[in-house]
């Protein structure tokens, strides 16, 4: 009888090859790995280049799309009568046909006196229509429906006939109010706080200009000076836009914030190479000559709210304050996070490499020229 000759001898020479190919492989990344977080990196240029690269890419892609893309809705209601309203809503919208889902529920005995007008412009859905309710509708209650889907808010303003006005702030989470009979101060004072601080904390832009700041002052007593004449002067341009004592389109503030932090973190990179600048000698002048601009960006925020007439003052300064929160915040979490990774880097006993310091300022000129040039593009 003839034998088959067994196979075993083949198929363990292929395993053979496959683990000599995998331990290959292994060998490979771990020489790749070290290279990258040795502290003496062969060719440290090329690795910077790389790294630069991906980081700005991803970092572009993703805060090109949340630079002030956090729109809150807003509902109006202005009283023309003592039964009768006129009624202004606007929603977030994408281009000509697409809008977010959130309707204005008003209490189900109202009347539509004029049909709703609806139109679609600038990114915005807005509707107008006349209501009427037997005893007007002070004590009933307003529902957005669909805003609990969203993580996105909706601010609402009553004016009564004689002039009081009332200021909410809906969010997901509370998407209804009922209509009080008369205004609330510290309801205003809290709700333009909020809108103050998220306003901040959502404006990303506005950050990575403090973040530069933050940079080149390196902290202590310039920090200091360098915040507080950057409070002054947005102060100034967003009393002055908000008021109507000036006027400035809003794409090209838009557009020079966004070169004011190109400006900045530039300053940032030729300081370390040796070349001390304005932004660096005195950073104090530069805060105040570019928070100007950036006053003039967050008095648009606040536009978008409307202002109540018997409370503008308040508006304003609580407002501001809110902002000035969301500053400290924002200043805060950076010193608490870089604190914490020192402290791990220590705990850990790791060298970070010399070329890592370059990645800041490097990733916040790509990101912010990338706003800069779609700006310019939006005119």
């Amino acid at each position: 009888m003839r034998l088959r000759q067994p196979s075993f001898g083949r198929n363990s020479g292929e395993k053979n090859k496959n683990i000599l190919d995998s331990a290959q492989r292994a060998v490979g990344a771990k020489r790749l790995l070290a290279r990258l977080f040795s502290a003496s990196v062969p060719n440290p240029y090329f690795l910077e280049k790389t790294a630069l690269s991906l980081l700005i890419l991803l970092l572009a892609f993703v805060s090109g799309a949340f630079a002030h893309e956090t729109r809150p809705a807003y509902l109006e209601l202005r009283q023309t009568g003592p039964e009768t309203y006129e009624a202004f809503w606007k929603a977030p919208a994408m281009g000509d046909n697409m809008r977010l889902g959130i309707n204005v529920e008003l209490p189900p005995d109202c009347q539509n006196v004029t049909p709703p007008r609806a139109t679609i412009a600038n990114n915005a859905f807005t509707q107008r229509w006349t209501v009427k309710r037997n005893g007007g509708l002070t004590g009933t209650e307003i529902r957005i429906a669909g805003l609990a889907a969203t993580v996105t808010d909706v601010l609402v303003r009553i004016e009564r006939l004689d002039g009081s006005t009332q200021i909410t702030r809906l969010t997901p989470a509370s998407p209804s109010f009922i209509v009080e009979a008369a205004p609330n101060v510290f309801e205003v004072a809290r709700t333009f706080t909020v809108l103050g601080v998220e306003h901040i904390l959502t404006g990303i832009d506005h950050l990575m200009f403090v973040l530069s700041l933050l940079i080149i002052t390196a902290g202590g007593w310039r920090l200091v000076k360098t915040v507080t004449a950057f409070t002054l002067s947005h102060s100034l341009t967003l009393t002055a836009a908000t008021l109507g004592w000036i006027h400035i389109p809003p794409k090209p503030v838009e557009a020079v914030i966004a070169l004011s932090i190109v400006f900045v973190a530039a300053e940032i990179i030729q300081m370390r190479r040796g070349n001390v600048g304005i932004s660096a000698s005195a950073p104090w002048v530069v805060a105040f000559a570019f928070g100007l601009i950036h006053g003039l960006g967050f008095a648009s925020g606040l536009s978008e709210a409307g202002l109540p007439t018997a409370h503008i003052s308040a508006a304003l300064l609580f407002f501001s304050l809110g902002v000035e929160i969301g500053h400290l915040l924002f200043i805060g979490s950076v010193f608490a996070l870089t604190a914490l990774a020192r402290e791990a880097l220590k705990r850990f006993k790791m060298t970070p490499p010399i070329w890592s310091k370059q990645i800041p300022p490097y990733a916040i000129v790509g990101i912010a020229a990338f706003w800069f040039i779609q700006r310019i593009a939006a005119f």
